[in-house]
This record gives structure tokens, sequence and C-alpha cells, in this order.
């Protein structure tokens, strides 16, 4: 980008970003456990929805859904199709019984509902490990190969450019002000898209020319040598246009779709603590549902502004992005296999103008600091209150501060370390592991959070040993199918049909069975838990008013105070004596000076009037309006599936 109005839009889009940072931390507390990590449990509708939104597209979408569709056509849509019924589920199931059990993040649930800390410590390191290594690596990785074909940067230079400016407002200012950032980001990830969709589609002529071009987009050098690619390789799919395909020979087979999808997303979006989160945020139970509302309408526009622009670029440029033989796309994009991740960088650099170029190209950046500041958030939030309590018991309140704040810097030191492990690295076979690592690991979680929630039987033993052999079992069909590498056209392997002749979306259904038999089948060999000790913790009992005796009653005792008395005191375990100016001013600066007396949490302001947490201020007009917003979401995204299988 050597345009200076581009280079300008950019500029501003940055000092815009770092203003919005800075007004949310100077008018929000960041002084305790509520304010840091649930922002107060003040949230509205729009900022919840904006913030899931953001935090779920990062680079790896813009470049995986339109690269995926340049290859195969829409049926990646899927996925972002899918998500609207589980935002639904977050919103009207999950998220009302985490927010009555009063917890901070998903392992502190799984404690209370199942009691002993050895599943909460597991879980905690595994979404630390899915983080950083998935997650994460992901981002850069895509991030880097956008801004290394768009921006002509080095990568390395404006990933620490970047991480500095987020890190320094993300440290200050918690939970909020990543909140904040992201509702800016997804305003400009929509608008940018949008730009680059409609120029997309009046290139190619309009929607009935992209029906009838992309049939015929087809390289015009498919051999090399003595070596000419079969028609499967360079042709496009002859069901490019359905969702739901061939159970046998679809490579988005349709039982996966139904039934694989959904179980990936149940952890994704149910379970996962980036987006939980948001929901435990929230002002109360209507916002939480608009805001997943919110995000479901959102969730329905990939399809069209980035799955459908991928296919336009396969027309458009259709020997870059289609090539086939292994000297073509190493010479456009640096791979042998495949340059269809180039599809929508390549719409970006041909199609905007200037200007335009510049606002889609904050878009990118925006995407790539909201997704980044999420995870490092609830991954300080993770090890902060599950891991950290856990090795230090007595912990202060002001301690866990500190504590969260600087995990922060690790993982950002941890980031910027790892981006040249991975530019030295395949970048394709990193993105084909990273989604490996999603889709044969996260099937247990999916199973123990439904069996948690729905079936009270379910006790820790089975809950523990039922996760334990699903990992395992992923684990092991991960690192075979990584170490045999995948079959391209250009090149053969060797791998056994048992590890990669299963459809990855089958093995996610066949793993999720394997751990649900499990948890049920160690667990009906166990004491079950008693009710007493499960009133609002799962689905039969989640309207109950009895009294709920914790599980971990004991271990809250000797933890910070947020979990065992809701009293949050700001100013516990300071220094004593006369501070210098420095500690004053880094004190106002992360929020952490002195207060005159303890703040009460919201849980313990309601109870004391009589009503129940999240559910004092609800409206039944507003509740109504989510309830019929949610049901045309679910109406229309069916109407999606049904125009497009």
């Amino acid at each position: 980008v050597n345009n200076k109005i581009d280079l300008l839009v950019m500029l501003t889009y940055l000092l815009l970003v770092l203003a919005v940072a800075m007004w949310a931390i100077l008018t929000s507390s960041r002084g305790n456990i509520e304010d840091f990590f649930l922002a107060g449990r003040s949230l509205a509708w729009w900022l919840i929805g904006a913030s899931l939104f953001a935090s779920n597209i990062g680079p790896a979408h813009f470049m995986g859904l339109a690269g995926t569709g340049a290859a195969s056509g829409i049926a990646v849509g899927a996925f972002e199709w899918n998500s609207p019924f589980l935002l639904f589920a977050l919103g009207w199931i999950f998220s009302p019984i985490y927010i009555k059990a009063g917890v901070v993040t998903m392992p502190e649930y799984l404690r209370k509902r199942f009691g002993g800390s050895r599943i909460q410590f597991l879980l905690a390191i595994l979404y630390l490990f899915l983080y950083l290594f998935q997650k994460i690596s992901v981002e850069i990785c895509t991030g880097a190969m956008f801004m290394g074909l768009v921006l002509g940067l080095d990568v390395y230079q404006a990933t620490m450019v970047l991480m500095t400016i987020t890190g320094v407002y993300m440290i200050t200012g918690g939970f909020l002000t990543v909140v904040y950032t992201d509702t800016l980001h997804a305003s400009v990830i929509v608008l940018g898209s949008f730009l680059v969709m409609g120029f997309a589609f009046k290139e190619v002529g309009g929607y009935q020319e992209l029906l009838h071009k992309y049939p015929n987009a087809k390289p015009s050098i498919i051999q090399e040598g003595n070596w000419t690619a079969p028609p499967e390789c360079y042709l496009p799919r002859e069901d490019s246009f359905h969702i739901f395909r061939n159970a046998i020979t679809g490579d988005l087979p349709w039982p996966g779709v139904l039934f694989g999808i959904p179980i990936l997303s149940v952890y994704y979006w149910c379970s996962d603590q980036i987006f939980v989160q948001r929901c435990l945020a929230g002002k109360n139970m209507y916002h939480v549902k608009g805001g997943c509302v919110l995000c479901g309408y959102l969730k329905l526009l990939p399809m069209f502004t980035l799955v459908m622009p991928g296919m336009i670029s396969r027309i458009l440029y259709t020997d870059k992005v289609a090539c086939v033989t292994p000297s073509e796309c190493e010479k456009h994009c640096g791979t042998k296999s495949s340059c269809s991740p180039i599809a929508y960088a390549l719409l970006i650099i041909g199609l905007l103008p200037k200007g335009a170029r510049g606002l889609m190209l904050s878009a990118l950046w925006a995407s790539l600091m909201s997704t980044l500041t999420s995870i490092f958030n609830s991954a300080s939030t993770l090890f902060t209150v599950d891991i950290y309590t856990q090795i230090r018991p007595t912990a202060t309140e002001r301690e866990l501060m500190v504590t969260a704040r600087f995990f922060v810097i690790i993982l950002l030191v941890v980031t910027i370390i790892w981006v040249p492990v991975i530019q030295a690295t395949n970048s394709e076979k990193l993105i084909d592991y990273m989604h490996a690592v999603k889709s044969y690991l996260v099937p247990p979680i999916a199973a123990i959070f439904l069996l948690a929630i729905f079936c009270k039987r379910v006790t820790e033993q089975g809950a523990f040993w039922g996760l334990i052999g699903g990992l395992l079992i992923g684990f092991i069909r991960m690192v075979s199918e990584f170490a045999y590498g995948r079959q391209t056209c250009s090149a053969d392997n060797k791998c056994p049909p048992i590890i990669c002749g299963v459809h990855y979306l089958y093995f996610a259904i066949i793993l999720f069975i394997i751990s649900l038999l499990t948890i049920l089948g160690i667990s009906l060999l166990t004491d079950p838990i008693p009710d007493k000790h499960l009133h609002r913790l799962c689905w039969s009992l989640r309207n109950s008013q009895e009294e709920r005796v914790d599980l971990d009653a004991e271990m809250q005792e000797s933890v910070m105070p947020s979990s065992a008395g809701r009293v949050l005191l700001r100013a516990e375990g300071g220094r004593t004596g006369t501070k210098n100016c420095f500690w004053k001013a880094l004190d106002i600066y992360c929020g952490l000076e002195a207060k005159p007396s303890a703040k009460v949490a919201p849980e313990e302001e309601t109870e004391k009037k009589g009503t129940k947490p999240h559910e004092a201020l609800e409206s039944p007009f507003w509740s109504k309006v989510a309830n019929a917003s949610g049901l045309l979401l679910l109406l229309i995204t069916v109407l999606c599936h049904v125009l497009y299988h």
C-alpha cells in the first residue's frame, strides 16, 4: 500500500481505536474481579452482539471462507449459518444457567457442577492450549499472509506494533475496553466486507452471472511435464451452489453439516470462555438474548460478503486462485498445492479504489485486533480464576488483578516470539493442523457441557474420565493425520483409510458419541450427586428456589472473595505505608487506587432486595421482543438453508 490516502485512512482508524479505548478506560471502574473480567455486568445488548461478532471474525475468516468458497462453492457457509441456532441456545439455555451459577469462567462452572478441582484445572489448561496453539496461531498466520500480500509490510514489525497498541489499552482497561473497541471493529468489518462484496458483484455482472460463470472457471494450465491434473482438481464442483452434499463423495457431507458442525459449535459458542464471557457480563437476560440475536443476524452475512466474493475472485483471477500445477501455485502464492487462500486479497488489490482499500485494510486490522484482544482477555481470566487461585489459594483480589494484567503481558511476549516461528513454517500445513486441533479435541468438551446441563445424573468421575478418554482418542487421530499429511492433487500420500478416509466431521460425531457414552456409563456406576448441590446448575432444576449447597464450598472459603462471600474488596493486600508518586500513578493507571469501602457485587444487592440476579431489571415487554426476534432469526436461518440446500 503505497497510496497516501489509504495510509491516512488506516492511521485515522488506528487513532480512533485508541480514542475509544481511552474513553472506555477513563469512564470505567477496573479495580475488582467483576469490573475487570465482566465489565461490572453492565453490557447492553448491542455491545454484547457486536463484541460476539468481532471476536469471531478474524483474518482466518476472511481468507478461509473466501478461499474455500473459491475452491468448492458455498458449502463452507454452512458453518456460518449454523451459528444462529447455537447463539439461540447460548442466550436461552446455557447463559441463564451459567449466570445463576454465579461463575466467571467455564471451568469454574464445572467445578460448581461436579465438585473437586481436577476438571476445572484440566479444562483451563486445555482452553489455554487451544487459544495459544490454535486460535492465536491461526489468526497470526492468516493475518501475516494477508498483510504480506496486500500491505507489503514486514509482518514481524506490523505484528509488534499492533500487539503493543492493543496490549496497552487492554491491560489498562480490562474487559470493558475490549468490548467497546470490539464494537467499533465490528462496524468497520461489516462496512468493509460490504464494500468488497459490492465491487465484486459489480465486476462480475451480478448474481446471475456468478451462477453462470463460476462452473466454467477453470485454469488454463493443467499440465506440468508428464503430469496432468485430474479433472476433479481444477473443475468447479457440480454441487458448488448447494450446502447439503453427498454423504460419501461430498467435501462437506450433509450428515456432517447437520450433526457434526453443531457439535463443534456447541463448544465454540456455548462453552468457549471467549464468547460466554460476553453473555455473563450482560445487564440482564433480555440484554443477553438481544446480544445473541444481533450476532446471529450478523452471522448470516458472511455467506454473501465473504464466501460468494471468494467465488467471484476465482472467476476474475482464475489462473491465480484456481492454479493446479505446483510451479504455477508457487509462482502466485508461494505454496505448491493451492492458492485459493489469496482469493479475498486479490479482490482488495484489484477492485477497490483509493481510500476504499484503506478502509478494507482497516477492517482487516480490526478483525485481527478484536480477535487477539478477546483471546488475551479470556485467557487471562482463565489463568487468574482457575489456575492461579489453586496455586495461591490465599491470594488477595489486588494480587489477582495484578496477576491478570501480568499474564496478558506474558501472552503478548509469547505471541510476538511466535510470529517468526509461524513465518518459517509452511503456512498451508499449519492452517490444516490448527483446524485439526479444533475438530479432534473439542467434541469431548461439548459432550461434558451438554451432559452437565441436561443430565443431572452425571457425576464428577464420569465427566473426568469421559473427558480424558475423548481427548486421548482425538489427540491420536490429530497426530496421525498431521504426520501423514493431507492428500493433494499433485502429491499422493500413504495415509491409511481408517485415519484419512473418515471425514473430520464424521470423526467429530463418532468422538462425541464415544465421549457421551463413556461419561454416562461411568456416571451410572458411581453415586449420584444429591439435588441439594444442583439447584440452578442444570436444566431440570434451573428454576428451583431452594438454597444450593455448593460442592465447592470448602474450596471457596480459601480463594478469592468474589467466589466465597461475593464481597469484592478493592484495596486489600495493597502496599502499606506512604506511596511515592510513581506507585500512586501506577495504581490510578490500572484502576487499583484505594477506595473508601468495599463494593458489593450485583448478586448480593439483588438478593438483599429479594430478587434474582440478572432478572431484577428485566422488562416483560423487552423479553417478549427478544423472544420474537430470536424466533424470527431461526426462521430466516432455516429459510436460507432451504434456498441453498
